[in-house]
């Protein structure tokens, strides 16, 4: 990478537009940048590295310093341009930073954004754009450049002080730099992830031995108390041979388990045994008992048969005189008809003649019959007079309507002229009302965008008061649930170490005579040790350590419960805080801290508004209806008044036409009406003589018919008595019965007869009259006997299946620990695996002799490559006295594989870098940048750094040390390669003819080119 070309326009201390021309300086190959203090010798090199990252080095680029110029014109704007040639290309980056201007129109300032442009230089075509995006631009730069901003920064512009910190630094510094310059932090990265593939691998492991555990204590649970079984295993969670002991623990418990089953079976076979015998003696009992009461029980109903058997003949006899009186009934029935007919036919008659003139009281049905004839005809002529008499009314219903229309029609007149004349107040009153109401929908509008803020405001407020409580009530909580779980822990540890004081005593009580003592081995126990007074024993211990859990958990709960709170009590405040929901009264924005009575009356004050707002804006809807229907009502009362004034001119012509219709009409009805008062009230008297003489003749001819009926159906009845063996009808009627009580008689002989048959069935039973032979039966005694056996049944079958479910559970229990074991062989397997490599990694392994991290031995490679590569120059500078090596050892008990040492061969001995001198660490630091500068150069692939800067240290060199360096440096031009100098000595502008000078003025700095006595501007 070689620079031509840097054009500051406005940057840092530069008010004016200058430029750099790297290309003149770089053609000496050494060049010095120099300038009093303060003049911006170090801007210039900020400049290079903004122009190609788009930031400055390090702590320059501070959140508060801007890289905009003081000095600079408020319409000059802040820009570098740098050209430079890089991967085989020429390009040119252009960046301005974000930064004010002013304003197109109006006054003062608006803040542009930030820009970047990208140019390369085509030599058939010239200068060619590339892109503008800020990312697309890094990421072409990054790419053929190969190094980050910090290494640029550290192998480009060489700062000489980190450098001479870091031959004096301890083995952390130097790890942390060479770590941000080789970007070691994938190998850290793989440390990290195999310790977190040890520690999740770890509590795989642990958690299926806690599984394993919790089998075994199930399985101990599902085999019960035995006296003659060993205790589960006593053991942790990863400790070796754990599998293998619960699964010999799990064999023994199912062995014991199924010679209890055993012994339940046969105890079951036996209650069964005896509970069948019992069973079919207490059936025998009640076979016995219910035939002998089935026999005394049948002689009872004998005799009650015997006693009823006088009342059974009565109801015979009765029910067979019934019977045949039946034969007699239809003519009765027919008999009562007739006469009631006869009787209804004789009242008729009378009632009809009542309504006769006195000449026709006794008339013959011909007399009646021949004077309705001739009212009838005298009735058929006057129906042309009946119908002139109904137009005559019509005519006159028609006139009064007409007179009705002609009122009706001159009220709406007079209305519609009132109503008219208000018109224009009304119709304006309705626009008005119109306007208001839309007025107060945008206001409603308006005050409901500020009203849910404030309400969300409010009720934040509300949640950070509420959660200012809580957080006082779980901080509270915290420091209680600390406080007991600090006494549980120190509980359990002294409890654990009474109990490890009087363990002797606790193993001496598994002792047993004749069994090898699993401590020493013997057989014999002459003195086994006995627990003192207090003693705690394994329960004790592990509710100690059980509480001392649980008091930790809870102050983990507590903790985060106090988390959690605070958490919604900050986004609370932050919610409460909103500075958009402003006071509409005082126009100032809420405080953070407003209390929520304010916010109460500022959500009240503003519901209160937008509802007035909302029930005016309600009736715009209404109000336009009301304006519409009063427009529409104005043009229909305009076309009333005129159609009524129309109506008005045709009744006129109607009334003459109907006056010349009635005096045609009334000399006719005059005629027809006779002494009445109209024809109809004549035709009505009419019709009703004629309806009063056919219903007389009428009701005669029917009284005739039924004295005919009557007189047949005497003679039917006479003849049906005689021939049922009646004497005289009515004595056949006296022995008539209903359905209802014939079918109570049979039912009553049927049911004599059914339990006479069922009685001889039941006593020529063989069986029951054996029974009630034998003695009497005892049922309760058998039934006593029998519960008896079914209770030790019922024990003896909840025993078994106990057991048998006992051993189904403890074979499932087993399996699954079976499974567990299994399944825990290859976690185990993994995790010795990954732990093994996690901790060579971490240099805790015994197989990493030097006890050096992934990272650190990566790191230590480097060290040793830069080493290397600053010795071949470090031996120019010091006359071939110095050498540069690379330590294996710790440096100061920390970190081993990072030590740095010089060998001096005027003593030939090696010694710490620290114990330079001024002038020596100089030049070692100097060849050690350089160095670091190729071995970044190769890890980035291998770009060409042309052009490199140093940044002081040449003052605490003399003459001859300084030729040697210079002439070092000068050798860099064999690799076509210039060095800028950053420096304050003044020999240095002496020895070195290609200059650039920053000169600091009062209205700003700028820069002044000096070549070989030459000088330009």
């Amino acid at each position: 990478m070689r620079l031509h070309k840097l054009t500051l326009t406005a940057f840092g201390p530069f008010g004016a537009p200058q430029e750099v021309d790297f290309d003149a300086l770089s053609s000496a190959g050494i060049f010095l940048l120099h300038g009093p203090t303060g003049a911006g010798k170090t801007s210039v090199l900020d400049a290079v590295c903004y122009g190609l990252y788009g930031a400055v080095p390090g702590a320059r680029q501070s959140p508060g310093t801007s890289l905009r110029s003081d000095h600079a014109p408020v319409d000059l704007p802040t820009e570098v341009c740098l050209e430079l040639t890089v991967g085989g290309r020429r390009l040119e980056i252009t960046r301005r930073p974000a930064q004010p201007r002013p304003k197109k129109r109006g006054g003062g300032f608006t803040t542009e954004k930030a820009q970047s442009r990208l140019r390369e230089y085509q030599p058939e075509h010239g200068w060619k754009a590339l892109s503008r995006s800020h990312q697309e631009i890094g990421e072409e730069i990054g790419g053929l450049v190969g190094m980050s901003r910090d290494q640029f920064c550290q192998v480009v512009l060489l700062p000489q002080g980190d450098f001479a910190r870091f031959l004096r630094a301890d083995a952390e510094a130097r790890g942390k730099l060479l770590g941000r310059l080789f970007d070691t932090r994938r190998f850290a990265a793989v440390e990290e992830r195999l310790a977190e593939l040890r520690r999740a691998a770890e509590a795989r492991v642990k958690a299926g031995d806690e599984q394993i555990l919790a089998l075994a204590q199930r399985i101990a649970q599902a085999a019960g108390p035995a006296a003659d079984e060993p205790a589960p295993p006593d053991a942790r969670p990863g400790e070796p041979g754990l599998a293998e002991e619960v699964l010999q623990w799990a064999a023994v418990a199912r062995s014991g388990a199924a010679e209890r089953s055993d012994i339940a079976r046969c105890l079951l076979a036996g209650a069964e045994d005896r509970a069948a015998a019992a069973r079919r003696a207490l059936e025998t009992e009640r076979e016995l008992a219910r035939l002998q009461q089935r026999y005394e029980e049948t002689r009872r109903r004998a005799a009650g048969l015997e006693d009823r058997r006088a009342e059974r003949d009565r109801c015979h006899e009765q029910l067979a005189r019934a019977r045949k009186a039946d034969l007699v009934a239809p003519a009765l029935d027919l008999r009562d008809e007739a006469e009631r007919t006869h009787r209804t036919a004789v009242a008729a008659r009378e009632r009809s003649r009542a309504g006769l003139p006195p000449e026709l009281a006794e008339a013959g049905f011909e007399q009646l019959a021949g004077t309705e004839r001739g009212l009838r005809a005298e009735l058929g002529a006057l129906d042309a007079a009946q119908r002139a008499e109904r137009r005559s009314r019509e005519i006159d219903t028609e006139r009064s309507r007409l007179e009705r229309q002609s009122r009706s029609d001159d009220e709406l007149i007079q209305e519609a002229a009132q109503w008219l004349a208000g018109w224009d107040a009304t119709h304006r009153s309705l626009r008005e009302r119109v306007e208001t109401a839309q007025e107060a929908a945008t206001r409603a509008e308006q005050l409901a965008g500020r009203l849910d803020p404030a309400r969300r405001r409010l009720e934040a407020a509300r949640r950070r008061d509420a959660l200012g409580l809580r957080e006082e009530a779980a901080a509270a909580a915290l420091t209680a649930a600390r406080e007991r779980a600090v006494e549980a822990h120190e509980k359990w540890l002294t409890l654990r170490e009474q109990r490890l004081r009087g363990i002797a005593a606790e193993l001496a009580g598994r002792l047993v005579d004749g069994v090898a003592c699993t401590v020493c081995g013997s057989a014999e126990h002459p003195e086994p040790a006995r627990a003192e007074d207090g003693h705690v024993d394994r329960a004790t211990e592990e509710a100690a350590l059980a509480a001392h859990q649980r008091a930790d958990r809870e102050r983990a709960e507590a903790e985060n419960e106090l988390g959690v709170v605070r958490e919604r009590l900050a986004a609370a405040r932050a919610e409460a805080a909103d500075p958009e929901d402003v006071d509409g009264a005082t126009g100032t924005a809420g405080r953070s801290h407003a209390s929520v009575a304010a916010l109460q009356a500022v959500v009240e004050r503003l519901t209160q508004e937008h509802a007035e707002a909302h029930r005016l804006a309600a009736g715009t809807h209404a109000a336009r209806e009301a304006l519409a229907a009063a427009e529409r009502e104005h043009l229909g009362r305009l076309d009333d008044r005129q159609q009524a004034e129309r109506r008005g001119a045709a009744r006129t012509s109607q009334r003459e036409a109907l006056d010349r219709e009635q005096s045609a009409l009334e000399a006719e009805l005059v005629k027809a009406r006779g002494d009445c008062g109209s024809v109809a009230e004549h035709a009505e008297l009419l019709e009703r003589r004629a309806g009063l003489l056919a219903d007389a003749a009428e009701a005669l001819r029917a009284e005739q018919d039924a004295a005919e009926r009557l007189k047949e159906a005497d003679g039917r009845l006479a003849d049906a008595a005689f021939r049922a063996g009646f004497a005289t009808p009515q004595a056949a009627a006296a022995k008539l019965l209903g359905d209802t009580a014939q079918r109570e008689l049979q039912h009553r002989i049927d049911a004599w007869q059914t339990e006479a048959a069922t009685v001889a069935d039941r006593l020529a039973e063989e069986d029951a009259r054996a029974a009630a032979g034998r003695p009497p039966a005892e049922p309760d005694a058998a039934q006593e006997a029998y519960d008896r056996s079914a209770r030790m049944l019922r024990d003896s079958a909840a025993v078994h299946a106990a057991a048998e479910e006992r051993g189904a559970e403890l074979a499932r229990l087993s399996r699954r620990a079976e499974e567990e074991v299994r399944a825990l062989g290859p976690l185990r397997q993994e995790y010795e695996r990954v732990a093994r490599l996690a901790g060579l990694t971490a240099g805790t392994s015994a197989d990493n002799e030097r006890k050096m991290r992934l990272e650190a031995y990566v790191l230590a490679a480097r060290l040793e490559q830069v080493a290397a590569a600053a010795t071949a120059r470090l031996q120019r500078m010091s006359a071939g006295r110095y050498t540069l090596v690379h330590s294996d050892e710790r440096s100061g008990g920390r970190r081993a594989g990072l030590g740095l040492h010089v060998v001096d061969s005027w003593t030939g001995r090696e010694r710490d870098t620290a114990t330079l001198s001024g002038g020596e660490t100089f030049f070692a630091s100097l060849a050690l940048a350089l160095g670091l500068a190729d071995v970044v150069t190769d890890e980035a692939g291998g770009v060409r750094l042309d052009t490199l800067f140093i940044d002081e240290g040449f003052g605490s060199l003399d003459d001859q040390t300084l030729d040697e360096v210079l002439d070092v440096l000068d050798s860099l031009r064999e690799r076509d390669r210039s060095v800028g100098i950053v420096s304050h000595v003044a020999d240095l502008r002496r020895r070195i003819p290609a200059q650039l000078e920053v000169v600091k003025e009062r209205h700003g700095s700028a820069v002044v080119h000096r070549a070989a006595g030459t000088l330009s501007g």
